[in-house]
């Protein structure tokens, strides 16, 4: 049975390209395509990319960018309200450790506190950054914040 994967076209579909320098009979010969005379008609002729007749290159005419720039900002794990209210229990503590052995961050990386969502637990926390609303939040549900300096 015929299917699209299988199909082939049949030998009046099918067209050979022009095969070039193949001698003057063939009806491409003498300069096969490639004019009289010059550096693009030799073997091996043609010019590198870039290159404008002797003229300096536009690569050459663009400045450099200069200096060297260090500047790495930190990525922190973001742990949110609506996190901290699901996956821990009344009176837990939260750290790295125990964010970590959950498996809901990268211990490499500081932790920051931001308040998305809401808590209604009496819950312990320490990170290394915490946003001003999210400690509030802690605060009015009954917990506390402690900032750990890195």
């Amino acid at each position: 049975m015929s299917k699209l994967h299988n199909l082939n076209p049949t030998t009046d579909q099918k067209r050979k390209g022009r095969r070039i320098g193949r001698g003057n009979a063939s009806g491409a010969g003498t300069y096969a395509n490639r004019g009289m005379n010059g550096q693009n008609s030799r073997t091996g002729g043609g010019v590198r990319r870039g290159f404008e007749g002797g003229q300096t290159p536009l690569f050459k005419k663009m400045g450099k960018l200069k200096g060297f720039n260090a500047y790495k900002p930190t990525v922190f794990n973001i742990v949110n309200l609506t996190l901290l209210e699901e996956k821990f229990e009344d009176g837990d503590t939260v750290n790295q450790d125990s964010l970590a052995k959950k498996g809901l961050i990268d211990i490499r990386k500081p932790t920051k506190l931001l308040a998305k969502g809401q808590l209604k637990k009496k819950i312990t926390i320490e990170v290394d950054k915490a946003s001003k609303t999210a400690v509030k939040a802690v605060e009015t549900a009954g917990g506390s914040v402690k900032i750990i300096a890195a």
